[in-house]
């Protein structure tokens, strides 16, 4: 059975609420004369947050495989497969904040960083673990959920207060 595992919701409404909150005074500040390609290019940035945020992974009793959109492949995001029976081990390394990030390691030598970012994480993980007979105990979010919360409502926020501003 396939199962697939997108974007964790509050990561992609955190990105693209920040987006928003960075550009929206943009297009309402622009002298007359660029108002229209301001909107579209406005729009266009938009389109592109939304795709870049909307890889997911897929696994089956087979693989697992890392699926990202055309835009993220264009600007360098590869696609990745590996057979569950190629996975050596999960290595870990630490972030410059502190955290850490996951590789599947496998007996090629090949690194693929572990998604850290998707729903139903817990799921996902007892997926790798009965796949592989890896031990996942140790493996959590990159960051807290509230990290992305608290993101996304100081950008909320931030939107707020430039419309305000603006209408005002």
């Amino acid at each position: 059975m396939i199962e697939k595992f997108k974007t964790r919701f509050f990561v992609k409404c955190s990105l693209i609420s920040l987006y928003l909150a960075l550009t929206i005074p943009l297009p309402l500040i622009s002298i007359e004369k660029l108002k229209i390609p301001s909107f579209i290019i406005f729009a266009l940035g938009l389109y592109l947050v939304i795709n870049i945020t909307s890889d997911y992974v897929e696994t089956c009793s087979n693989k697992i495989s890392y699926k990202s959109s055309f835009i993220s492949r264009f600007l360098g995001k590869k696609n990745w497969e590996i057979s569950w029976k190629d996975i050596k081990l999960i290595k870990s390394l630490p972030t410059s904040q502190g955290s850490k990030v996951y590789y599947f390691n496998t007996f090629q030598g090949d690194n693929f960083l572990v998604p850290q970012r998707v729903e139903n994480f817990e799921k996902f993980l007892l997926i790798v673990s009965s796949n592989t007979g890896i031990s996942i105990n140790e493996i959590s979010y990159i960051s807290p959920l509230w990290t992305y919360k608290f993101l996304t409502l100081l950008s909320v926020l931030m939107i707020i207060g430039e419309l305000f501003a603006f209408l005002n």
